[in-house]
């Protein structure tokens, strides 16, 4: 059983006392929050948690363990040699690296190509899609550029495929003139969020067709590719072989009436199209019937061999994440199998091989070839970057769901082609960020989308750090309101904002805006070594790609700073004798030099607000590089500039507005992106139980939404209990009403993470 103690960890790390209760859990881990403490007792009472409450233990947890750490690995030696760099200052930094234009590898330096998974061109982004594929690998590219290395960034739409013929149809326009629209929609999206791409394209370009064709040559030539007969429907009135989102029908494992051709949206499971019952054209409606087509198939078995050694090695010598490590066993435990590659479409990378021209490679083929198109399109020697695994090191961000297509299929492919492509060697998947207490649906208006962040006035680098924050590395996390004003107002505002501010204003009011003369102390030079390890941890975190981590080493700086002026009172010995103004003017000195050194770790997760920074401090460009050591970069009678609030207090009543706003659909359980069976608009609801169902829907709507309320207000578990019960009572009288039989509660339990 844990328990309290007074720990040995101190609140302020480079003092030696005084010393505050803790809570030593099993593990060796150190609780020092209050709040943290007794959430853990509460759980021990055996109170069922949620996700969020195990993302706060979590988080508490492994932050004061890391303090820990770093306390108990302080020595004499390192504190020497922190007091010894600091005054070596701007010198002691090399110079920053101007890549070539365009950005191309170059002979002894370490280069860097970064890519995240192109987003589909037929809809709008949200934060999920966001965090898990272009903001991660922005953070990453701006980190590498901050370390002299030579950094290539390219992405784009994806914009061939199925999910494009449907959605022009749906809007009325031609898969061209989708494609223009969604393209310049992400591009606004992703601008606004201060994503830095050194190149931002699309796949609908010549350069796509040339080397996707080139690759399937050269596949074709070594006996890469077989063909097989496949099973299709067809629409006789269409006249063409029906893709799987033009088809819906009865799932034929629960019997829901409105299932796709891939999968059943109520029952989860996916579907072959000629399995469904009853199938539909979405076009016509008419019945299509089931026809043989002759495809094209990448021999996967034949090149499984290749894959496992390349896996081998790549694990061996890259940071792959664990959930990519996983998801790619689990595809080649088993065994791998031919994968088609053609499909029966008109929008796509045309097939050059006779028997085949009325076909365009399948998107899962021809998408991730993207990749070398765009960049391409960037430069003609796009080949410096994608045929030269000697000198180049590839960097892909994803979430987990595209994992298998860029660490078994496109590898295949490559390897097949034999050309010396450049292979992943870092392969980055994050789990999924869900919204509140359910999935982000842009149908039933549910969540925040990436053309909606702007309208809520809240600034994109707050977005950029709220998500970086809860970043899901190693389970899936959950965006909440309430967590959002709550790290805006006590992270941001009251610990990083109040110390940068404090530290500024210091100089201006008491200095006259010039750093003062510093004679550093024992405590001074114990700040000096906590600082260094915190800015070695944050290096070695994010070449680790631990970018969620690392965010916290910043914190971590800014609190010792805080506790550093707290502790040293600078507007009181400022007023006092000599010694205790040269004090003074130590204390305010190292305290904006650690402003600096934040504003430089900070950049590549809010470049705004580190570029607001700078420029009130007026620190030098030379500055912008990173090494394993803090230095004195402000140095005495280095003016500064003028000094202003950085962040602005997030309200509950602002917060509650935008919880309503963006979550008035959200009456479904978590994991399911559509309304259970009777929820939607059928021909049942227009008979005589139409009205009893529509009564039921708004009763429905409403006691969800007190539900939220009441979560959201933190209330009385038995209070929320009880509401609980009467919502579920609601579902089951409206499945009643429609003639559906309820489904029973899920069981209570810990839920998925």
């Amino acid at each position: 059983m844990p328990s309290a103690f007074p720990s040995a960890g101190r609140v302020v790390p480079f003092l030696t006392h005084p010393r505050v209760p803790a809570l030593h859990l099993d593990s060796g881990t150190f609780l020092f929050s209050p709040n943290a403490i007794c959430q853990y007792f509460f759980l021990l009472a055996g109170k069922e948690p949620d996700d969020l409450t195990n993302q706060w233990l979590e988080w508490e947890a492994t932050e004061l363990q890391e303090e820990e750490l770093a306390e108990r690995s302080l020595s004499e030696e390192e504190i020497a040699a922190a007091a010894e760099a600091w005054p070596r200052g701007l010198a002691a930094l090399p110079e920053r690296w101007q890549p070539p234009s365009p950005v191309l590898p170059v002979e002894g330096r370490r280069n860097i190509l970064i890519t995240s998974a192109l987003p589909y061109v037929n809809n709008v982004p949200h934060l999920g899609n966001i965090i898990g594929c272009v903001l991660s690998a922005d953070v990453f590219a701006r980190y590498c550029r901050l370390r002299n290395w030579n950094t290539l960034y390219v992405c784009g739409t994806d914009e061939y495929g199925t999910a494009t013929e449907t959605k022009a149809l749906e809007e009325g326009l031609t898969p061209q003139q989708i494609c223009d629209k969604y393209n310049a929609i992400h591009a606004q999206i992703y601008r606004w969020f201060d994503i830095s791409f050194d190149y931002f394209g699309r796949t609908t370009t010549p350069h796509q067709t040339t080397i996707a064709q080139d690759i399937f040559q050269r596949l074709l030539e070594r006996d890469m590719l077989r063909t097989d007969t496949v099973d299709q429907l067809r629409c006789e009135r269409c006249q063409r072989f029906l893709a799987d989102r033009f088809v819906e029908g009865t799932c034929p494992f629960c019997n829901y009436e409105e299932a796709r051709g891939d999968q059943c949206d109520k029952c989860g499971k996916l579907i072959n199209a000629v399995e469904l019952k009853k199938p539909q054209c979405k076009v016509c409606k008419d019945s299509p019937v089931v026809k043989s087509s002759q495809h094209l198939f990448l021999d996967l078995p034949k090149l499984e061999g290749r894959l496992e050694k390349w896996l081998e090695q790549s694990w061996a010598t890259g940071d792959w994440t664990a959930n990519s490590r996983f998801i790619t066993r689990s595809w080649i435990r088993d065994g791998l199998k031919p994968r088609c590659i053609t499909r029966d479409l008109k929008w796509g990378t045309p097939v050059p091989l006779d028997g085949f021209r009325d076909k365009v490679f399948y998107v899962w083929f021809d998408a991730p070839i993207g990749y070398l198109s765009i960049t391409a399109n960037y430069t003609d020697q796009w080949e410096k970057w994608w045929k030269n695994p000697q000198q180049v090191q590839l960097y892909n961000f994803m979430a987990k769901d595209n994992v298998p297509f860029h660490s078994v299929v496109f590898p295949c492919t490559l390897l097949g082609a034999e050309d010396n492509y450049t292979l992943v060697n870092h392969l980055v998947a994050t789990e999924y960020l869900n919204y509140e207490d359910g999935k982000f649906s842009k149908s039933r208006g549910v969540g925040v989308f990436g053309d909606m962040a702007q309208d809520t006035g809240i600034p994109a680098d707050i977005w950029r750090f709220y998500l970086l924050f809860l970043r899901p590395e190693g389970q899936d996390s959950t965006f909440s309101w309430t967590d959002l004003m709550l790290k805006n107002n006590s992270e941001l505002l009251n610990n990083l904002g109040n110390f940068v501010n404090r530290a500024g204003m210091f100089v201006c009011k008491f200095f006259g805006g010039r750093v003062p003369h510093m004679e550093l102390g024992t405590d001074d030079k114990r700040l000096l070594a906590h600082v260094t390890l915190e800015l070695r941890q944050y290096n070695q975190l994010l070449e680790k790609v631990r970018i969620r981590d690392a965010l916290r080493c910043i914190l971590s700086v800014s609190r010792y700073g805080n506790q550093y002026i707290q502790v040293n009172e600078p507007w009181k010995r400022i007023k006092g004798h000599d010694a205790d103004r040269t004090r003074a003017g130590t204390v305010t000195g190292v305290a904006v030099n650690i402003a600096s050194l934040i504003s430089v770790m900070l950049q590549p997760y809010m470049p705004s607000i580190s570029a607001t920074i700078q420029r009130q401090l007026c620190v030098p460009k030379a500055c912008n590089v990173l090494t394993d050591t803090f230095l004195c970069l402000l140095p005495p009678g280095h003016q500064i500039g003028t000094v202003s609030p950085l962040f602005q207090k997030l309200e509950s009543e602002q917060i509650e507005a935008l919880r309503k706003r963006f979550g008035e659909g959200q009456l479904w359980p978590c994991g399911s992106d559509s309304p259970p069976t009777g929820a939607r608009a059928s021909p049942a609801l227009h008979g005589a139980g139409g009205s009893q169902s529509s009564e039921l829907t708004a009763a429905l709507c409403a006691q969800a939404d007190h539900v939220r309320q009441l979560k959201a207000s933190k209330a009385e578990k038995g209070q929320i209990d009880a509401e609980v019960a009467k919502l579920l009572e609601l579902k089951k009288q409206l499945a009643l009403a429609e003639g559906k039989t309820p489904e029973p509660p899920a069981p209570k339990g810990k839920k998925r993470k």
